[in-house]
């Protein structure tokens, strides 16, 4: 029987429980997993984070950033005792709406390509993966 799930704009005081879930599930570590960039996200951009939520504790999150060029999406992460039942493409899609929303007509995903699960997810989720292409960072 599938699970209930709650989709709810995230708040300051779900930064710890985000956080832990990002690390429970094994997410890519970066030097921003940390509660003054997640606090100053929300700050900036309070529709940015969306979480998914059961019997109260944080069970998904997606970040979905509009720069009013792009929309973005980055820290699809689903707790692994709730995958396969369909969460990560009700956030997907929950972030789709909201980004076209606020007049997002181009859409991209931060995606580490090293996690086959996570290609696999948005091949199969209509997304394309864009070739010669490189990203560059800093930080």
């Amino acid at each position: 029987m599938p699970v209930s799930w709650t989709l709810r704009t995230g708040r300051l005081s779900d930064i710890d429980s985000v956080l832990a879930l990002w690390v429970e599930s094994g997410a890519e570590p970066t030097h921003t997993d940390d509660v003054e960039s997640l606090a100053t996200l929300i700050e900036r951009d309070p529709w940015a984070l969306l979480v998914a939520e059961h019997d109260g504790a944080v069970i998904g999150t997606v970040i979905a950033a509009w720069d009013g060029w792009r929309g973005s999406i980055y820290r699809l992460v689903v707790s692994p005792a709730h995958r396969r039942q369909g969460l990560a493409k009700r956030l997907l899609r929950e972030s789709e709406v909201r980004l076209c929303a606020m007049g997002a007509v181009r859409l991209q995903a931060i995606v580490v390509e090293s996690e086959s699960n996570a290609s696999d997810f948005w091949r199969a989720s209509g997304w394309e993966r864009q070739v010669q292409r490189a990203r560059f960072v800093r930080g």
